[in-house]
């Protein structure tokens, strides 16, 4: 479906159901007397992504899979967004993570877990600058890869 840095969002993690995408751009203006705004492009604005689904933590992902993600978000990092076409959308930071549990087994635990993640573009727009975000990021997980990357 997609990556998150190393986390993968499959069956068995956090399957969403929905993939909202939202790009915008900076487009200030100047009030004129007796005309419209004078428009001026000042380039890209935030861009968002937000994905929400069901979990059934007896056939999908659970509680784990939102603490996993929760702990990516405590880190405070701009983690790789892939989908799972290869396509690098850039670099995100977990923004939100929103939660809600239903239908109850007599132990406490949810039987379904609604959950909505929202996560905030934070890198530049050129593709030579995310690839080396991404080496730096390998460099700094796994210190003899260094002389092997550009």
């Amino acid at each position: 479906m997609m990556t998150l840095g190393m986390f993968v969002f499959a069956m068995d993690t956090l399957p969403y159901q929905q993939l909202q995408h939202r790009a915008g751009w900076r487009l200030p203006g100047n009030s004129r007397v007796g005309q419209r705004k004078s428009v001026q492009f000042l380039g890209p604005d935030d861009e968002t992504v937000t994905l929400s689904g069901v979990l059934v933590p007896e056939l999908t992902g659970g509680d784990t899979a939102l603490s996993m993600v929760r702990l990516m978000a405590d880190q405070g990092r701009a983690w790789p967004l892939i989908d799972g076409g290869g396509e690098i959308w850039g670099f995100y930071m977990i923004e939100s993570l929103e939660a809600g549990r239903t239908l109850f087994h007599s132990d406490g635990k949810a039987r379904r877990i609604e959950f909505t993640l929202s996560l905030r573009r934070v890198d530049g727009d050129s593709l030579s600058d995310m690839l080396g975000q991404i080496t730096g990021q390998l460099s700094a997980m796994v210190p003899g890869l260094q002389g092997w990357l550009p």
